[in-house]
């Protein structure tokens, strides 16, 4: 039976092989460092294992993101990923067990990479590329684990600094520990549990410059806030600042600060008395109507539905021009789903309150758009857009269903009652079917239907 053969990429500068798992870890072979790789040295030099490693399977979850750099001689070929228990086939190809094992079961006989007929299915443990993969593993992890404490220290150390830091040193330390957040997931446990998330939020205040703002409240969107802190950050003073920034800052901080507004409002102990401010709302349309960030647009548009759903501050968005600006937004038609669901949504909510409801009526936008949008992008869609023509309909019969079956809306509604809708969506749709019939004869609605001979 042919033997497994020794890969090229595993032979040492200047001809030489490797003899043992040893010698391959201390001389630091495929892409590892002189010292180990879940071998440690010992007191007088030798290699000795490490205690209590994990497994290796655990080991590559972990290391997800180093997983692309490891040498392709540990990639099984069938699933593309790194082979845990390694077996060799008569042909010299190896394979995680598991998958060449589901191949022969499937009825192959052949091997998946050569595709050569296989006269005897024997499977080989290669144990020494598992050896070689697991010391490469090991050694990534531990690495890992090493970065992890240090990075962990650097924070804590960054947040005894913001103690004492005064004017640009304190920025710079904020842009550290906000970089550290951002890309060590396992340290904003560590930022809690140091009473970082008290100190940042004691930065944040009418005082505050709005350099120092814009990082600290970058920083607590990406750590886990308790109840005591969100009703710490409730606080007027605070909440004025954020707003400040929602309208100055860059649209990173813009972004971030909508991030946060939302988190807050999600908090039992909310006061709701935050939300009808004019600031707020005239900074979230700026957002909404900047097109060139779309992140931007999406954020401004998901803390605007929110904010809709408290009726107190329906008529101050409509004063503002919310109607028109979002059916601007709407009458795109390269809008993706994040952006339309929302928008419509807030429309739906305004059209609950007459000076909203007259609003829609008023923009020659509302009808077309909505009606477009029906049984378009998602049944929350088809519902919103449904309940917008039925409100400004039922306002003003005689313009506005003229122009919404002028749009198509009856061929568009036959489509809402033969589809899988929910009872109450059809039900709506054939009353407003039927209101919108009474302006014309049955011959001429039945073709504004667009219905086949056969159909009427």
């Amino acid at each position: 039976m042919p033997q497994y053969q020794q890969h090229a990429s595993w032979k040492l500068e200047g001809g030489g092989q490797i003899m043992d798992l040893e010698t391959a870890v201390k001389d630091g072979i495929l892409g590892g460092g002189g010292g180990g790789g879940g071998l440690l040295p010992g007191k007088d030099a030798t290699l000795v294992p490490v205690a209590e490693k994990p497994n290796l399977r655990n080991m590559i979850e972990e290391l997800y993101s180093e997983v692309e750099d490891a040498p392709s001689v540990f990639i099984c070929p069938i699933s593309l990923e790194p082979m845990v228990d390694p077996v060799t086939l008569i042909t010299g190809q190896t394979y995680e067990r598991a998958n060449i094992l589901k191949w022969f079961s499937m009825g192959h006989l052949t091997c998946p990479t050569t595709m050569q007929e296989l006269w005897d299915d024997a499977v080989t443990p290669n144990r020494t590329l598992c050896q070689l993969i697991n010391a490469w593993f090991s050694q990534r992890y531990l690495q890992m684990k090493k970065r992890s404490e240090n990075v962990q220290g650097r924070a804590t150390e960054l947040i005894q600094t913001l103690k004492k830091a005064k004017g640009q040193a304190r920025v710079q330390a904020l842009k550290e520990l906000h970089k550290i957040v951002v890309a060590h997931a396992p340290v904003n446990t560590s930022v809690v549990d140091f009473a970082g998330v008290t100190l940042l939020s004691s930065l944040l205040g009418p005082f505050t410059s709005h350099a120092v703002g814009s990082e600290v409240i970058a920083i607590i969107v990406n750590l886990t806030l308790d109840s005591d802190t969100k009703a710490n950050l409730m606080q007027p003073a605070k909440i004025s600042l954020v707003v400040d920034l929602l309208n100055e800052g860059t649209i990173d901080t813009k972004i971030n600060c909508t991030r946060l507004i939302e988190m807050l409002m999600w908090e039992r102990s909310f006061r709701s008395e935050v939300v009808p401010s004019l600031s707020l709302l005239v900074a979230l349309l700026r957002l909404v109507k900047d097109k060139r960030h779309p992140n931007g647009v999406a954020a401004g548009l998901s803390l605007l539905k929110d904010i809709g759903s408290h009726e107190q501050v329906r008529s101050l968005m409509v004063s503002i021009g919310a109607v028109p600006q979002l059916a601007e937004l709407l009458s795109n038609p390269k809008w993706e789903l994040k952006f339309i669901e929302p928008a419509l949504q807030i429309l739906d909510d305004l059209s609950t309150i007459p000076d909203g409801l007259l609003a829609l009526k008023d923009c020659h936008q509302i009808i077309p758009t909505a009606v477009r949008l029906l049984m378009h992008a998602s049944e929350a869609c088809t519902h919103h857009a449904l309940s917008v023509l039925w409100a400004v309909c039922k306002l003003a019969l005689d313009e506005c269903a003229f122009l919404a079956v002028e749009a198509g809306l009856a061929a568009k509604l036959l489509l809402v009652l033969q589809s899988g809708c929910n009872p109450e969506m059809k039900q709506r749709a054939a009353e407003l079917l039927k209101l919108c019939s009474h302006n014309y004869s049955l011959t001429v609605f039945i073709s504004k239907c667009k219905l086949t001979r056969t159909m009427q």
